[in-house]
């Protein structure tokens, strides 16, 4: 038996959420102490003796705190002592490590170990005497770099991320490290504490709540508090895992709060920097919220009450209003200098682009450095490598360019027909997210959204059933759109009628994006020509960070620019046209039909749009639509003049 030591036995109790680094009364210790208890055992004279034997074996890779560790020593039948009991393991000797010895599944299997989280003891069965044993854990400290055996077996398999196991905790078991910055709750002057009382919870969430809180209070995310403070705890439902995630209703502190304005980025120009992009990664922060610590001073404004008690978060929690616009600065400030270049961030989501396999490999090497220096930490399961087209933020990327995600609107088909306004709204909403992939997507849903009118009264009628189940249709087959090319000519094709406008971008002859809107009260008397210019002014104003500076062939029926004498709006919007770099093309008699249907075929990603007379009469036969045989194609050129290209330059 090896006394004099006060060993440490690791063993993975099976929690959700950690793992602990138990203390057992082992008589073991490893690697320096190994030896000389080897001398210890011969002077015992009640203790038979046991030989200490280094062998060599083949080579493990064992993610251990700190960093990955080789090793090849094995020590052979040694002996350990639990109590009164005897058992013989066969350990991989490490580097000190904290942790004395490590007894893995295989040995627990083999000796039948039982682990009792509720009184937090260990049950298993000499293999001599048959007696079993229960062994009370004396007390817990965290490890904070465990990974799981099949995840770290994943890793050690995917190229460049085999180098950075680090990276992919099981678990975030603990504070994380001070920071530059520090998440801060700033109040408006004169704010008084505000409490509210703990909702109520059925039994069997109470039992999670309990779980969830010792949780959190042991890996010191959380405190027990007695601040003036305390908004109520409540439970959502976790959409990639199941269970339940414990969350805080902080409406009464974020009323209170001053807004931070950090801008999110838009995620369609998110996915403007992936032009030529044919590789990609993704990775997804563990907990991203809980590794950035709260300012001191704030900790008690996020106390929350329970059934159980008041506590406050020592970390970022979920619900704080101006958590999401910190967490983007902080990973702003992270890339940096990789942002736009081979990395798109979305809080705590990680795009890695690259054009071939060969700057993969150094963007992804990169990043993950980015990660280890920060002390940031990525959930492996959540995460995906060198993929040829991956999903991200509810689109599916790929080298062909940017489609919905059939994942995402998969439940859009078994929808049901709404019942009240918010329902029209809930379902207008998941069609909106994707509205630049579905062409006329106002005048379609115009039916709909008439009903979310103030005072409007709720009919549906069968113009309201026909939009809902054409958008559900136009949801699940939408297009594939191309990724747009800065340094090449934009197509802009406008429509008008007496529903709204309508919009298509596009980019040698692919659908780059759709956009349209309903017509606003007062446009409704517009004249025809007006509401063609008011299309045009539509797209260049959406679309203005692509078309500024860029050169742009805009296809309408419009032609009221000809006309000697402009009214007030149309000078107006003449002004705002001759801002950028464009040639308007025009044709009289059949412009809407044409237009429209040089839309709809670039529905299909296949119609090469060029503005000559041959190309849009081609288009116009295929359609079955007459034209006359003298008919012209008229252009108008507007350039700007040298001031006006040098205030768009600074823009």
């Amino acid at each position: 038996m090896l006394d004099g030591f006060d060993p440490t036995l690791l063993t993975h109790l099976g929690r959700r959420y950690d793992s602990f680094t138990e203390l057992v009364d082992v008589a073991i210790d490893m690697e320096q102490h190994l030896r000389q208890a080897h001398e210890d055992q011969r002077e015992e004279k009640n203790c038979k003796h046991t030989p200490v034997r280094f062998i060599s074996a083949a080579k493990y890779h064992i993610t251990a705190p700190g960093s990955p560790i080789d090793t090849n020593q094995v020590v052979k039948h040694l002996r350990l002592c639990i109590g009164t009991e005897e058992f013989y393991v066969d350990p991989v000797v490490l580097p000190n490590q904290g942790i004395d010895i490590i007894l893995g599944m295989d040995w627990m299997k083999e000796h039948n170990v039982l682990l009792d989280i509720t009184s937090r003891t260990v049950q298993m069965k000499s293999s001599k005497s048959g007696k079993v044993m229960h062994i009370h854990l004396l007390s817990h400290k965290h490890s904070s770099h465990t990974v799981n055996a099949t995840e770290a077996q994943l890793i050690e398999k995917i190229p460049v991320v085999f180098d950075f196991p680090d990276v992919f905790p099981e678990e975030l078991l603990g504070l994380p490290l001070d920071r530059d910055v520090e998440f801060a709750i700033e109040l408006v002057p004169g704010t008084a504490p505000v409490s509210r009382r703990p909702y109520r919870m059925a039994p069997d969430e109470l039992k999670e709540l309990k779980v969830q809180l010792q949780e959190q209070l042991d890996k010191g995310f959380i405190r027990p508090s007695s601040s003036p403070w305390g908004c109520p705890a409540l439970f959502v439902e976790k959409k990639d895992q199941g269970g339940k995630r414990l969350c805080v209703d902080y409406r009464p502190l974020n009323a209170v709060t001053i807004k931070n304005k950090y801008p999110l980025p838009h995620i369609d120009i998110l996915f403007d920097q992936l032009a030529g992009a044919k590789v990609f990664s993704k990775i997804d922060l563990r907990s991203g919220y809980y590794q950035i610590k709260i300012r001191e001073e704030d900790i008690p404004k996020t106390a929350f009450s329970t059934r159980y008690g008041l506590y406050e978060y020592l970390v970022m929690s979920f619900g704080l209003t101006n958590a999401p616009a910190f967490f983007m600065y902080m990973m702003n400030s992270v890339f940096m200098n990789e942002l736009d270049k081979f990395v798109v961030v979305f809080i705590d989501d990680i795009l890695i682009y690259s054009k071939s396999e060969e700057e993969h490999k150094e963007h992804l090497r990169i990043v993950l450095n980015r990660l280890r220096e920060h002390k940031l930490y990525a959930k492996f399961s959540k995460c995906a490598f060198w993929l040829k087209e991956v999903s991200f933020l509810g689109h599916i990327l790929s080298e062909k360019g940017v489609a919905v995600d059939p994942s995402k609107v998969k439940d859009v088909l078994n929808w049901k027909q709404p019942e009240t306004v918010t329902e029209i709204r809930s379902f207008l909403g998941l069609a909106g997210y994707y509205r630049c992939f579905i062409k006329d997507f106002s005048k379609t849903a115009k039916p709909m959204t008439s009903l979310t009118k103030k005072n409007a009264k709720y009919v549906w009628s069968t113009n309201c059933e026909e939009a809902f189940q054409t958008l559900k249709k136009l949801l699940t087959s939408a297009p594939v759109l191309a990724q747009l090319d800065a340094t090449k000519p934009f197509d802009v094709y406008c429509d008008a009628s007496g529903n709204g406008l309508g919009c298509v971008l596009m980019q040698e002859g692919r659908v780059i994006a759709y956009a349209s809107r309903q017509l606003r009260k007062h446009e409704a008397n517009y004249p025809t020509h007006d509401l063609e210019l008011a299309a045009v002014v539509h797209a260049l104003k959406i679309w203005r960070h692509y078309l500024l500076g860029n050169t742009c062939h805009i296809y309408t029926d419009h032609k009221s620019l000809t006309q000697p004498e402009l009214n007030m709006r149309q000078r107006r919007w003449l002004e705002l046209i001759k801002d950028y770099d464009l040639e308007i093309h025009y044709h009289p008699g059949k412009a809407n039909v044409v237009a429209d249907a040089l839309s709809h075929k670039a529905h299909c990603n296949v119609i090469e749009a060029r503005p000559t007379v041959r190309v849009i009469c081609c288009e116009m036969d295929e359609i079955e639509v007459p034209t006359e045989q003298h008919a012209k194609l008229y252009s108008l050129i507007i350039e700007p003049t040298i001031n006006d290209q040098i205030i768009a330059a600074q823009q």
